[in-house]
């Protein structure tokens, strides 16, 4: 797809950023909207990249996907980071079910969709990993006792997720173990993470802030990540509506918060 020069293109000078943003005008135009991405949104994203890498968190960031910004829901999929190893982020369920908005993300039906990741709970190391969500609409799913917004397993040994309790809304996660930790969030919505770089305990934010959970972590599952529920049956699925996914190595959650949020309130008001 050919690139179209404007002055505010050429301030998109991070060449992650640049192929991202190729990447997701040819899934739009492939999925039947064409006319490119907004230079708000161009630069939303360069700044996040190039923020993410002043940071020092990029690498880190393993498998990944901005579901805001694009006009497509195809463009809404396209990594933002994506390993060799790993298959590409791919839509399951009722094709209907999926309710995407560019401001705030992408919401599933609560019942059958989800989004595989493509990337193994097992692939990043036992004690070095993150998983974050960026919550625009917390999960209110009626067809799961307790709705996963994202996960590599459900139950058992060395899994991995982050969800909501039906019953007092409280945020509940796992963290290559089958313990689980309840934890009331300042807000319903906002980025959720999770990073661990230590056998004996990870840190979990929420509400902007961290918390340190003392869980001794297990050999992680062998199942891919998926995002909307803890595994492909699906398990635990939710409707929640996410802006923003991540999955890789331990990084500083406060700073990934940060950037993120920079993110999604930029491509908000780049947005028509």
């Amino acid at each position: 797809m050919s690139w179209v020069i404007t002055p505010s293109n050429l301030l998109v000078d991070d060449p992650d950023a640049m192929a991202y943003l190729a990447a997701v005008e040819a899934a739009d135009t492939a999925a039947g909207q064409s006319g490119g991405l907004e230079s708000g949104v161009r630069l939303a994203v360069n700044a996040f990249v190039k923020g993410c890498k002043n940071d020092g968190i990029w690498p880190a960031l393993k498998a990944s996907c901005i579901l805001a910004g694009a006009r497509t829901l195809a463009g809404a999929l396209v990594p933002l980071v994506k390993q060799s190893a790993d298959s590409a982020p791919a839509r399951f369920g009722t094709e209907g079910g999926w309710n995407y908005n560019r401001e705030t993300g992408l919401q599933a039906n609560g019942t059958d969709n989800y989004i595989n990741s493509g990337r193994n709970n097992n692939a990043d190391p036992q004690n070095n990993q993150h998983l974050c969500v960026m919550v625009s609409t917390a999960a209110t799913s009626t067809a799961s006792t307790n709705p996963l917004y994202i996960g590599g397993g459900v139950l058992g040994t060395g899994v991995t997720h982050i969800g909501r309790l039906a019953s007092n809304g409280v945020i509940y996660s796992r963290n290559r173990n089958n313990d689980f930790q309840e934890t009331s969030p300042g807000s319903a919505v906002g980025l959720i993470g999770m990073s661990r770089n230590s056998s004996s305990s990870y840190t979990l934010r929420l509400g902007g802030g961290n918390t340190n959970q003392i869980v001794t972590s297990e050999t992680p599952l062998n199942q891919n990540i998926v995002v909307f529920a803890g595994n492909t049956v699906p398990g635990r699925p939710s409707n929640s509506r996410l802006s923003f996914y991540s999955i890789g190595e331990s990084l500083d959650l406060a700073l990934l918060d940060a950037r993120v949020t920079a993110l999604i309130n930029a491509l908000a008001a780049a947005i028509p």
